[in-house]
């Protein structure tokens, strides 16, 4: 009777429609998947830090609010706002949002480290935690992770940004095994380079904080703001958003999702390199790859 009752109610959960919460919006990742998901069927509140951005995504047909990962407050608005407009169930939350703070780690003072883990570490936990206990309660869930190829490997002058991501992976590792039993799914997706403004939105924050007059890595500093203000800098590698979006769609939908999805050829080949290398002999080939 209890295994019938199961299939029942996994039944009526399917033919719901299912909703995720997805943060950073305005452009990139976040904005072709909540586009992608909602032509799909999910019911998506697809959120930004501005309200202009939101304005922007609900004359598109989104639903869009506002939620800033560095304001707690928002925070707690932004899932309340979801829960309420569902009645109070969530299928998935995929945490995206994030930027980065370009700069050699010596040359970066404490407090630029603590306003990126604000946004792209505690604000993420922050609002795990507000979506977990109804995820608990109705015994099913995906908490997706928009983590990094930096979330395992590290380059040159990006080394608050990567300080998240390894959080980001060490902290969902850990969020899977607590997770184990409870329906609830807990995911890492490990892009390299995608098309998106993080680049060129991350230079603010390099005028902001870094005061390279001086630094022994005062040479590189004029290409790293080349890079940064560039509209436009070519990689062959570099895919379009979308191709994170067909992972994050296995990851949501799949009765067994992946605990790791890799996307973008450098992802692959970094992993594959990390298995084979001493460390030594990775950092020769790391060491080479310029800003």
């Amino acid at each position: 009777m209890a295994d019938a009752q199961t299939t029942t109610d996994d039944a009526a959960r399917d033919k719901a429609q299912r909703s995720i919460l997805i943060t950073g919006c305005s452009s990139g990742i976040g904005y072709a998947s909540a586009h992608g998901l909602k032509q799909r069927g999910w019911r998506v509140f697809a959120t930004c830090r501005n309200a202009a951005d939101c304005e922007r995504l609900r004359g598109e047909g989104l639903e869009a609010f506002v939620l800033d990962y560095q304001n707690m407050d928002s925070i707690a608005a932004g899932a309340d706002e979801a829960l309420s407009r569902t009645g109070g169930r969530l299928d998935a939350l995929f945490n995206n949002g994030a930027f980065a703070s370009p700069g050699a780690v010596e040359d970066l003072p404490t407090d630029a480290f603590r306003e990126i883990f604000e946004a792209n570490f505690f604000g993420w936990h922050e609002l795990t935690r507000r979506v977990l206990p109804t995820m608990r309660a109705q015994g099913h869930g995906r908490i997706v992770q928009n983590s990094s190829v930096l979330g395992f490997c590290t380059l040159k002058y990006r080394g608050a940004y990567q300080s998240t991501k390894y959080a980001l992976e060490g902290y969902t590792d850990t969020l899977r095994l607590e997770l184990k039993g409870s329906g609830v799914e807990a995911v890492l997706i490990e892009p390299g380079p995608v098309d998106s403004r993080i680049r060129q939105n991350s230079y603010a924050h390099f005028k902001k904080w870094v005061r390279w007059e001086g630094s022994p890595h005062a040479a590189i500093y004029p290409k790293v703001e080349d890079r940064l203000t560039a509209e436009v800098v070519k990689s062959d590698w570099e895919l379009p958003a979308e191709a994170v979006v067909k992972k994050l769609v296995h990851a949501l939908e799949s009765p067994r999702p992946q605990a790791r999805y890799y996307v973008t050829t450098p992802t692959y080949y970094i992993a594959f390199m990390k298995r084979i290398l001493s460390t030594r002999a990775l950092d020769r080939l790391l060491i080479k790859q310029s800003y």
